[in-house]
């Protein structure tokens, strides 16, 4: 494309999932499917605990709140994939993109506050038990996700009023299925040195600073547990933190996978492969995770099931 400076865009254009013709309807098919998966699976979580008065703890209440940041950061970006797959034009508008982005930077801000915060939430279970309705009242738990909202929600308009204010090159197109921050600022011909530090502290902030929260929280909640006499009385309290644990590995797992392949590969494809396995895989395995590791959920699942079997 002619190089130069365009101030003002239109729309920009993504990169095809395939170039072949003939994957396209499979394709299409196989996201649609986890699509589908993921809107169900955590809209069963969220149905089952709240139909089930006891589940009504501050544990599920942030379990529900994780479920629906599931549901909207895959509808953020998997919907237009799949439009662009079947009508086979890759363009998205310039104000689409900017909104993408955005969504997609509160959606994940959030979840990685709100997993240190389920963390904090089991070290206090388990290392203050007695303390615990005292501490975690409904009124902390409803301030802690109003006060996570707030702060990822600002940070996503930072980043969009600072991208509006960018000039864009003719180059138009963004190597990822969708509107990826990094991609976007790529594409700038204004001065974003300044910018690429806002990045890297707000990384810091809203990725580094939770995991060591949960870091910490685990190291608490592992030497209160090692004191424990019983083995039952270990198992019984690890088993409470098996399913968290088992979404913030998938969750940091697969950012940093994100990270190491576009670290280590030329390849922009392998790299958007990876980003968009980052936007799907784990808002997908996220119900499966805690209804198969957890005793609770399943009965609220077997209880929600058979209201809606006799209905």
């Amino acid at each position: 494309m002619e190089p130069g400076n365009q101030t003002h865009v239109s729309d920009f254009l993504l990169m095809e999932v395939t170039d072949d013709p003939e994957l396209k309807p499979l394709l299409f098919s196989l996201f649609l499917s986890m699509y589908m998966v993921t809107i169900l699976g955590n809209l069963l979580i969220i149905l089952a605990v709240s139909s089930d008065p006891h589940l009504h703890t501050p544990m599920y209440f942030f379990l529900c709140n994780l479920s629906l940041a599931d549901i909207c950061l895959s509808t953020t970006t998997v919907p237009k994939m799949l439009v662009n797959i079947q009508a086979q034009n890759q363009h998205i508008s310039y104000t689409g993109c900017i909104a993408q982005v955005c969504f997609v930077l509160v959606f994940i801000g959030f979840e990685s506050c709100l997993l240190a915060v389920m963390a904090y939430d089991r070290y206090v279970a388990i290392c203050h038990p007695l303390r615990y309705t005292v501490i975690m009242t409904p009124w902390l738990c409803v301030l802690l996700i109003l006060v996570l909202l707030l702060l990822s929600t600002g940070d996503a308009l930072l980043h969009g009023l600072v991208l509006s204010q960018l000039s864009f090159c003719r180059d138009r197109e963004i190597p990822h299925f969708f509107c990826e921050l990094d991609q976007v600022i790529k594409l700038a011909c204004s001065d974003t040195f300044i910018y690429t530090i806002l990045i890297f502290f707000v990384v810091g902030l809203y990725g580094v600073v939770p995991l060591c929260g949960v870091i910490f929280s685990y190291t608490q909640i592992v030497s209160s547990v090692l004191r424990i006499p019983t083995v039952g009385g270990r198992y019984k309290a690890f088993s409470t933190c098996g399913s968290h644990l088992s979404v913030v590995s998938l969750f940091y797992g697969t950012g940093f996978g994100v990270y190491i392949s576009s670290a280590v590969t030329d390849s922009s494809r392998k790299t958007a492969v990876a980003s968009m396995m980052y936007i799907v895989v784990p808002q997908m395995m996220n119900p499966f995770i805690y209804s198969l590791r957890n005793r609770d959920m399943k009965g609220a699942f077997r209880k929600l099931i058979s209201r809606i079997t006799s209905l």
